[in-house]
């Protein structure tokens, strides 16, 4: 059967065959429910919330007046169904007309301890804090997604979760909480989004497989001996000791690990001292791993004992090593990718993806995985042409706010698409 559609204007004939023909079905869903127009309808109101998320950032575990008014808007919205799984997180819950399977979208929403730089007109009014990392931004898609998925629950076959999260930033994160909470219970599919600088505005990143690295931390302590600076002799140089413990820890990526293995070790903080004429007794070392594998992961943690502690002892002095295991590393599911693959190709056209190789940024969206098969992809929300440049966590990050019209068009697609196809 021949059925006529008109489409952005212009008219197309396709046959419908919900098994074989995706863009058939991703017409049919588009006339039907309009969804490209309700998400035009709801744009101004996504970058309305956004800036009031960016002018009140709050840090993770403090995402007090972030999650009421999240909890507010959602109950403004009615048809969902809404509980706290802590204290300052959100879950909300839209129950289609039909039942089915269960599709959980995931938003976080806590900003970062940096001072603002920006100078447009809705920078941070909390000194000191500021959302450097495109939260605001998530926060907002999926409240957008979640206004008009409730305005059309009686047309989806199963459930949405809508999961606002808190303390993505803060180790061990809230992916965790919400996980033992009880929010991935039944979840067939788990999707998420972040806004990316590095990409460019209009581009979609879809990553297969792994896509995000374990982010491990540790500390080192170098316990020496200190003394006047003009009498080294009679100190043990916790300063020279030190150095020669961060120079050799980099020939663990360069010498005892595999080129082709993804290892990242890098140092971020070395302290010591308070003055020139003084060797001080201490030093300490901050820094981070980043790893996909697990028997890279572990071989890591105990080469670099194995050298602080060859190092300190040749020179009689003493460590302290400790080594904190982060989030795990996010792998995307290859039938959940596919199918966000195939929405942002139907919406935007195959020039709008991206297909991205791993990256070594940590995201416990991982959390999630561990549950349910899932998939986290990038929006493009660089812009160089505006000045929009600036890195993630750096005082003049911000993002392009046409970015958040498509993030809410993936994910509104992409619940159609996973409920109710599944049942055609």
């Amino acid at each position: 059967m021949i059925y006529l559609y008109k489409v952005k204007s212009y008219i197309i004939y396709n046959k419908l065959n919900f098994k074989n023909n995706s863009k058939g079905w991703f017409r049919v869903i588009g006339e039907t429910y309009n969804l490209n127009e309700r998400v035009r309808a709801v744009s101004d109101e996504v970058v309305k919330w956004r800036r009031h998320l960016h002018e009140n950032p709050e840090l993770s575990f403090k995402e007090v007046e972030t999650s009421d008014f999240v909890y507010h808007m959602l109950e403004s919205f009615g048809n969902i169904e809404l509980t706290r799984p802590t204290k300052t997180s959100v879950l909300g819950v839209i129950r289609g007309a039909k039942r089915g399977k269960t599709l959980a979208i995931r938003a976080d929403m806590d900003a970062l301890p940096i001072h603002e730089e920006n100078e447009f007109e809705f920078i941070s009014k909390n000194p000191g804090v500021m959302h450097a990392c495109g939260h605001d931004g998530h926060t907002a898609m999926l409240l957008g997604a979640a206004k008009i998925l409730s305005e059309l629950k009686e047309n989806l076959n199963g459930e949405v979760r809508l999961i606002f999260q808190h303390a993505e930033e803060l180790p061990p994160g809230g992916a965790e909480e919400l996980v033992q909470a009880g929010v991935m219970d039944g979840v067939d599919w788990v999707i998420g989004a972040h806004l990316w600088s590095p990409l460019k505005i209009g581009k979609i990143g879809i990553t297969y497989g792994p896509a995000m690295a374990a982010p491990d931390s540790f500390t080192i302590q170098v316990i020496g001996k200190g003394g006047h600076a003009a009498l080294p002799h009679q100190t043990i140089d916790s300063i020279a000791i030190a150095a020669q413990v961060v120079t050799n820890l980099q020939y663990i990526v360069s010498r005892n690990t595999d080129p082709f293995e993804p290892l990242v070790l890098s140092i971020t903080k070395f302290v010591a001292g308070n003055t020139d004429n003084v060797i001080p007794n201490g030093v300490e070392i901050w820094g981070t791993v980043r790893s996909f594998r697990s028997e890279v992961r572990e071989s890591a943690a105990a080469l670099m004992e194995r050298i602080i502690k060859g190092i300190t002892e040749a020179h009689g002095a003493e460590y302290v090593f400790r080594y904190n295991r982060g989030y795990r590393p996010v792998v995307n599911d290859e039938e959940t990718t596919q199918v966000v693959e195939r929405v942002v190709r139907h919406i935007y056209g195959d020039d709008a993806i991206e297909l991205n190789d791993r990256n070594m940024i940590g995201e416990d969206f991982s959390g999630y995985q561990q549950k349910a098969p899932g998939t986290f992809f990038l929006i493009g929300a660089g812009n160089p042409e505006k000045g929009i440049t600036y890195p993630h966590h750096h005082a003049r990050f911000t993002v392009d706010e046409y970015a958040l019209q498509k993030g809410v068009s993936i994910f509104v697609h992409s619940a159609f698409e996973f409920l109710n196809r599944e049942n055609n």
